[in-house]
């Protein structure tokens, strides 16, 4: 990632972790999200872990007598120590518990164009923590990497609608902002890229073309063409930056017509009167090169 988008991730994070649940239900099920055992080096999630300690009603315990940090540990225990009752809780304090998972458990990378969302968490907890997050419409895989679980996202529409349900703002909308203006200089780019190869190519054509018609006329074969071969070829020389089409509406022709003239033009300087003969252009309804 950019130091543009590691503030950005910083500044998600740092908002949520600022969010007081105004319902005790939804405190202590943001620190059942946290879990038993927090550690973190961001100042925002310490001070969310000192002010949910603060509720009685809420479960763990900062360790008493440790030093001034930006590291703050929650005391390890068994981590069925905090418990959730996911089944029966209402929606809100489900969200209040995947946000305290999310700023315990989860990382979040964005970049390039890509999103990606990871919770890591013990390995029994993944399969649990996956189907959860099915329950609200979000689904995500699941897997076992060096016997920790991994739940994952990796679709930015999800990963938008997970950190807007758990209380992300302005922050998400600076997310979405950036990567829709990545989406838009990627199309630029590949319409620029692909008017230039064009471009290219027809420099390239008309190169050939003017070449041809020099060769052509320099020895007399040109005078021997067929009327539109011959008009088609002073209008190339007019305009040698014209394309097919432009050619044609300025003749009063097919855009195929001025196509298989040109062509003839090319195979007659490259293989001579007989290769033009091989290459006869067709008839397109009443026009004929003849």
């Amino acid at each position: 990632m950019s130091d543009a988008d590691r503030d950005l991730v910083t500044s998600i994070r740092a908002e949520l972790a600022g969010l007081v649940p105004k319902r005790a239900c939804d405190r202590a099920a943001e620190s059942a999200g946290l879990g038993s055992g927090l550690a973190t080096r961001e100042a925002a999630v310490a001070r969310l872990a000192v002010r949910l300690e603060r509720d009685p009603s809420e479960a763990g315990h900062l360790l008493s007598g440790r030093r001034r940090t930006k590291r703050v540990r929650l005391e390890e225990g068994d981590p069925s120590a905090v418990v959730f009752d996911w089944e029966s809780a209402p929606d809100h304090c489900r969200i209040a518990y995947l946000r305290g998972r999310f700023l315990s458990r989860g990382s979040l990378s964005v970049g390039s164009g890509r999103a990606h969302l990871e919770f890591v968490v013990p390995g029994a907890e993944a399969p649990v923590l996956a189907h959860r997050l099915a329950d609200l419409g979000l689904p995500a895989s699941w897997r076992i990497r060096r016997a920790r679980g991994v739940v994952t996202w990796k679709s930015a529409d999800t990963i938008d609608t997970f950190l807007r349900r758990i209380g992300a703002g302005p922050a998400i909308l600076e997310l979405e902002t950036r990567r829709v203006a990545r989406a838009l200089r990627g199309d630029l780019n590949r319409v620029l890229n692909a008017e230039s190869a064009n471009l290219r190519r027809a420099v390239s054509a008309a190169g050939r073309q003017l070449a041809a018609i020099g060769q052509l006329e320099g020895d007399g074969r040109l005078k021997e063409q067929p009327r539109i071969v011959r008009l088609v070829a002073s209008a190339r020389r007019e305009t040698p930056e014209a394309t097919f089409a432009e050619l044609a509406e300025r003749l009063g022709l097919h855009r195929s017509t001025v196509q298989r003239a040109l062509e003839r033009i090319e195979s007659l300087a490259l293989h001579g009167s007989e290769g033009g003969r091989r290459r006869q252009p067709r008839s397109t309804g009443s026009v004929a090169l003849a």
